[in-house]
């Protein structure tokens, strides 16, 4: 279950940098794109867990959800899940992240990975 909602919220983090979602028209901003996925293997409270991380052509794309290079998110789920459970809107969310976490997200972005993730949602 925890894997397709980071898989989601990687892809909201895509949308966000890129400025369009991934069927859309790319409009005044073509000049980066999507340019497929790596695969990475992180470990959680679960167990390990392979992830696959988009990327863009320009190389810009910097995932805040897992940062580069990170491992272990044992204590994504937490995060997550404390999250929604508290129907904490997009600014507190953006909020939340920056000063606990050190995330920074705006409130847009937010709104754009939750409308990815909520789907996802048990």
């Amino acid at each position: 279950m925890f894997s397709p909602m980071l898989q989601e919220m990687f892809a909201g983090e895509l949308d966000e940098h890129l400025g369009y979602g991934k069927y859309e028209h790319s409009g005044e901003s073509g000049f980066n794109s999507r340019n497929g996925h790596s695969s990475k293997s992180v470990t959680t409270s679960f167990g390990d867990m392979d992830l696959c991380v988009p990327r863009d052509r320009n190389s810009t794309f910097e995932p805040q959800i897992v940062k580069k290079h990170q491992k272990d998110v044992s204590d994504m789920e937490n995060r997550v899940i404390s999250m929604y459970a508290k129907g904490m809107g997009t600014r507190d969310i953006s909020s939340h992240l920056e000063d606990i976490y050190g995330i920074e997200a705006s409130a847009e972005m937010i709104s754009k990975i939750t409308g990815r993730v909520l789907p996802e949602a048990p």
